[in-house]
Order: C-alpha cells, then sequence, then structure tokens
C-alpha cells in the first residue's frame, strides 16, 4: 500500500497531539522555558537542513521569488483566517498562542525536510515505509511537545502532512518515468535547503527574537523546484 507510510506519520501526529492537549495546564513559567528549548531546537534542525544546500544562488532566488509571491497574494493571511476558523469549531484552552500559529508551524516542522520528501518517494517508488515510520515516531514526540504550548492548532497539521507527503508518493509512482535520478537527488538537496531557512525562521520567531512572515515565503518550496530546473537547463 503506497499511502501505509503516510498515514501511519499522520496517525502518531495526532497521538502525540491530543496527549500534548491534556499537558496544556501546566504553569506558564514552565511553557515559556519549553518553548525557548523548542525554539532553539528548531533553530538547529534548520540551519543542519539549510548548509546541505550545493547551490546558494537557487535557494536565494527561490527566496525572492517565493517571498514576492506570497506577499501579492497575501497567503500567510489567508492561512491565519483558515487556521482560526478551523480553531473557531474547536475548544482550545491556550490563550497565549493562536490556533493559526499551532497550525503554521506545525505544519512546517512536519512537513519541510529530508525525511518528509525521501520517505515518501521510498513509499512510491519502492514500497518501503520505514522512513516515513521512523517520521512519524520523531513526529508524535515533537507534537506532545507542540501542543502543550501551541494548542489545538497543531493537531490541524495532520492534514497537510498527510496531503502532501500522500501527493509525493503517489508522483512517485511515476516520477522515475519523468525525472533523472540525478536531477531528483539534487531537487531534494535544494528544497531541503529551503525548508531549512523557513524553519530556522520558526525557531527565531519562537524565541520572539523575529516576526517573519513564514507563511508569505511558502511558495518559495515550490519555486525551488522551477528555478532549479532552469538552471539545469542553463
Amino acid at each position: 500500500m503506497v499511502l501505509l507510510g503516510t498515514l501511519i506519520n499522520g496517525a502518531l501526529i495526532i497521538i502525540g497531539s491530543v496527549l500534548g492537549l491534556f499537558f496544556t495546564k501546566i504553569p506558564e513559567r514552565y511553557k515559556e522555558t519549553v518553548m525557548h528549548g523548542i525554539g532553539l531546537a528548531v533553530m538547529l534542525i534548520g540551519l543542519q537542513m539549510a548548509i546541505a544546500t550545493d547551490q546558494i544562488i537557487i535557494v536565494l532566488l527561490s527566496l525572492l521569488s517565493g517571498a514576492i509571491i506570497g506577499e501579492f497574494i497575501h497567503l500567510e493571511e489567508g492561512l491565519n483566517r483558515l487556521g482560526n476558523w478551523i480553531g473557531s469549531k474547536f475548544t482550545t484552552t491556550n490563550n497565549n498562542f493562536s490556533v493559526a500559529q499551532g497550525f503554521i508551524t506545525a505544519t512546517l516542522i512536519f512537513c519541510i525536510g529530508a525525511m518528509a520528501i525521501i520517505g515518501a518517494l521510498d513509499s512510491g517508488i519502492r514500497g518501503d515505509h520505514e522512513v516515513l515510520i521512523t517520521k512519524g515516531v520523531i513526529d508524535g514526540f515533537t507534537a506532545l511537545v507542540l501542543t502543550t504550548t501551541l494548542g489545538f492548532g497543531v493537531v490541524i497539521s495532520v492534514i497537510p502532512v498527510v496531503l502532501y507527503q500522500g501527493a509525493i508518493a503517489l508522483f512517485a509512482t511515476q516520477i522515475e518515468k519523468w525525472l533523472p535520478e540525478a536531477f531528483l537527488n539534487g531537487l531534494i538537496v535544494e528544497v531541503t535547503a529551503v525548508g531549512g531557512l523557513l524553519v530556522l525562521a520558526i525557531g527565531l520567531n519562537l524565541l520572539k527574537i523575529t516576526n517573519i512572515r513564514i507563511g508569505n515565503l511558502l511558495p518559495s518550496i515550490v519555486t525551488v523546484g522551477i528555478i532549479y530546473y532552469i538552471y539545469q537547463l542553463i
């Protein structure tokens, strides 16, 4: 079953998030310190991903083009409205962070990265779900911790995670017919690098060092593929 790894990953995120909801009433000073720890760890993950790039110009152009598109269509505002609308249908006890922030933060952490892409490709091309199941265990523990501070929005992130990884897995069943392996491997490196910078931005925002509109940078995950293709042609 092509989607087995993706479904297990999604189920583990839900389990971790639900468990985290039971710990939302811990004292605020604990939440603050935990959030600082999460922010530092997220920054480290982002840096490790970002330095993998072989072509910094591709990363730069991807971020610039993605930022222009995101600002033009007001992507972050739309994501905030979507997250808050979904959150309004449920009861949440967390008043410090919006549902949208939890949704966007968790979605980026769970979706962007080598394990999400490579794991989904392995599921589609080879029917091997080990990477996604391993990622699911990590995501489950991460969801538990995130939910204690960011609230219900983390639970909702399972929707884009399943759609994103599921789409890649289904696409991967046909991808070898269209893309050479060398091109695919190089593209994964650059997508991971761009995603790493977005994850780094999450960490900076969680630590309240910056207030980067990460949602408006999300189109860069798409534009990096186009720019990488053009770069290879040139």
